[in-house]
């Protein structure tokens, strides 16, 4: 026989045997494997005190008045609008704060849309100078490129008609 903790397809098998839905050839099977592997062994052994743990657990009893005070609960229970709303309705009972706050919400809207219209102008900056120590071949070299490029430029333009680009 195949470890079952080793094979997905047979790995059912443990909780079979541990349940003891296992027919008793298989169980007798089972059983010699289990003398045989020891990771077998130990999770059956965990299982059945998981088992016998269940089995002997009993639950609390219920109260006499559980039903009425479940149903009553059900009955008052309020959705969060409801909750909120019981929260916030102190201050609509006054009818000066749902004013004032609209007026302080527009009062920011026209000044934030009043802003946006003026570009901001950046502080004046002052230009740096620098230094640059550059030897004359190398101007005279990029003077030549620039000539270079130009005349291409010149030649494959689109309204030179003799262009052949």
């Amino acid at each position: 026989m195949n470890c079952p903790l080793e094979t997905p397809e047979t790995a059912d098998l443990l909780l079979e045997y541990c349940a003891r839905t296992m027919s008793p050839e298989s169980t007798a099977i089972f059983e010699r494997h289990i003398a045989l592997c020891s990771a077998c062994r130990n999770f059956a052994e965990g299982q059945r005190a998981v088992w016998e743990a269940l089995d002997s657990w009993e639950a609390a009893p219920v109260s006499a008045d559980f039903d009425r005070r479940l149903y009553t609960r059900i009955e008052n229970d309020q959705s969060w609008r409801e909750r909120m709303w019981r929260v916030l309705r102190p201050l609509f009972a006054y009818g000066g704060i749902p004013a004032a706050a609209t007026a302080c919400l527009l009062l920011t809207a026209g000044v934030l849309l009043d802003r946006s219209g003026h570009p901001v102008q950046a502080p004046a900056v002052k230009p740096e100078t620098a230094v640059v120590d550059v030897q004359a071949e190398q101007v005279e070299t990029a003077l030549d490129a620039m000539d270079v490029l130009s005349e291409f430029n010149r030649k494959a333009s689109p309204e030179n008609p003799h262009s052949k680009l």
